[in-house]
């Protein structure tokens, strides 16, 4: 045979090069995932205009958004568990893998372990996503990697990775549940009781919480949003008179009310705080209000409605500019008297005894709304406690200043971990030269069950339906 019918004999013919599809849909939650890790931004900032953007473009459908929101949320929540399937299923330490590669690797576990979404399609939707923004060679990799792990479903692939319950309780929840083990470990000690409270407190964590307004008092009704809504599609609130609930996919941007500040989103759990505080009963004057820590301008909203209601007027304090004029946004339009302040609570600009009611609603890890933020539960770390305490006791100490005798103070706190919470409240009241006592708050939440011995409160996600809001409720007496 000579050269050149050696040359002409047919061999398998090489494929044509084939463009990756661009799927806006994966695309915009991988660009989500990407401004969460190397901005440490949080989704719920960072999604809505992602989404804004995506619908200008012609065939992006509210499915799209809905599907996109899902792989966002859905694979920051279940992160921890995600990684560690993933880790068993590559050939080298998970910190080597590059972090947009293990995006794409997150991305693809959800669709397979956490939706619907037929298994062949979520990995060659992984895998063209892979060649889009990482190209052909890492693609290949994704794509071995995701075939590993459609070998077994979430509770099989659970099996593997997480070591027994009785082992190690606190580790075995940590990656069935995805949080880390020194949350875990917080949130049980917070909770107390046995095995079956601390895995529903998990388990809501990692469910999409409903979206809650507040209709104003003086300004909107439940009625008029429940009507603007729809009956088919939101419910009243379970235990705030001002709230109203929305179904999966409800847009609040839509009701005029919202649009025009009547009425806002706020979490059940915030509004009851301002509700508690204004309910307790005071001896003598009650027309000066304080909201402390006011941004970005929920609570201080409702308690000016409130106070509207009383003839008293609320000054609502915030120490960072940008958030003093989120505070004037919400309070615009407040029938009665207010004012938004730009100062730092633990060196007021007010007079001591001044005020008959002071709300602080202090910085803190957030580990109570880490269903609202599942991120905040992976750049959150043990030693932060320590950071916060400072301040945390600093506010409560002015706060108790600022009230005059026989006045009340709630401390509030958007986190159970009792390092936040009791912790601060007794040392305060141990330590400081402000003579004040304890109310109990219970009685000030009314027909919410499961509140604990008191006299302070505990909100949980898995008993009420709210975010684990802490409130301690404080008169002074001297």
């Amino acid at each position: 045979m000579n050269d050149q019918a050696s040359r002409q004999r047919p061999g398998r013919p090489a494929k044509p090069y084939r463009r990756p599809k661009k799927d806006p849909v994966r695309i915009l939650a991988f660009e989500a995932l990407r401004a969460v890790d190397e901005r440490d931004a949080y989704a719920n900032l960072v999604l809505p205009p992602l989404l804004r953007k995506a619908r200008e473009q012609e065939g992006f459908e509210a499915r799209d958004a809905a599907l996109a929101t899902e792989l966002v949320y859905g694979t920051l929540r279940r992160q921890g568990t995600y990684d560690a399937i993933i880790a068993a299923c590559v050939d080298r330490p998970l910190r080597e893998v590059d972090p947009p590669v293990l995006d794409v690797l997150s991305l693809g576990a959800h669709q397979l372990l956490g939706t619907r979404i037929p298994a062949h399609a979520a990995v060659s939707a992984s895998v063209e996503l892979a060649r889009v923004v990482l190209g052909d060679g890492r693609a290949k990799f994704v794509n071995a990697v995701l075939r590993k792990i459609t070998a077994h479903d979430l509770d099989g692939w659970l099996e593997k990775v997480a070591p027994p319950y009785e082992d190690d309780p606190e580790d075995h929840l940590a990656v069935v549940h995805s949080h880390p083990r020194w949350i875990v470990s917080a949130l049980w000690d917070a909770l107390g009781g046995g095995r079956a409270g601390i895995e529903d407190l998990l388990d809501a964590d990692n469910e999409r919480p409903e979206v809650t307004l507040v209709a104003r008092p003086g300004r909107a009704t439940t009625g008029e949003l429940l009507a603007a809504v729809g009956e088919d599609s939101a419910l009243p609130g379970r235990w705030s008179p001002y709230a109203v609930r929305l179904a999966e996919g409800g847009e609040p941007g839509a009701l005029d009310a919202v649009r025009e500040g009547r009425a806002g989103v706020q979490d059940e759990g915030s509004q009851l705080v301002a509700l508690a505080l204004a309910a307790v009963p005071v001896e003598g004057p009650d027309s000066r209000w304080l909201d402390g820590c006011a941004g970005p301008g929920g609570k201080a909203a409702l308690l000016g409605a409130l106070a509207a209601e009383r003839g008293a007027a609320l000054l609502a304090s915030e120490k960072q500019p940008h958030r003093a004029r989120l505070v004037e946004r919400a309070l615009a339009g407040n029938p009665g008297p207010y004012q938004v302040i730009a100062a730092d609570g633990t060196r007021p600009p007010w007079r001591e005894g001044v005020f008959d009611r002071v709300l602080v609603d202090v910085p803190c890890t957030g580990l109570g709304a880490l269903r609202r933020r599942p991120e905040a539960r992976w750049r959150r770390r043990p030693e932060d406690l320590a950071g916060f305490a400072p301040l945390q006791r600093d506010l409560l100490r002015e706060a108790l200043r600022a009230v005059r005798v026989g006045g009340v103070v709630g401390y509030a706190t958007c986190s159970p971990h009792p390092a936040e919470t009791k912790a601060v409240v007794d040392d305060v009241l141990k330590r400081d030269g402000v003579s004040a006592e304890r109310i109990d708050a219970r009685p000030y939440m009314q027909n919410v069950p499961a509140l604990g011995d008191g006299p302070d409160v505990q909100l949980w996600p898995h008993l009420h339906g709210t975010d684990a809001m802490y409130l301690s409720l404080l008169r002074r007496t001297a």
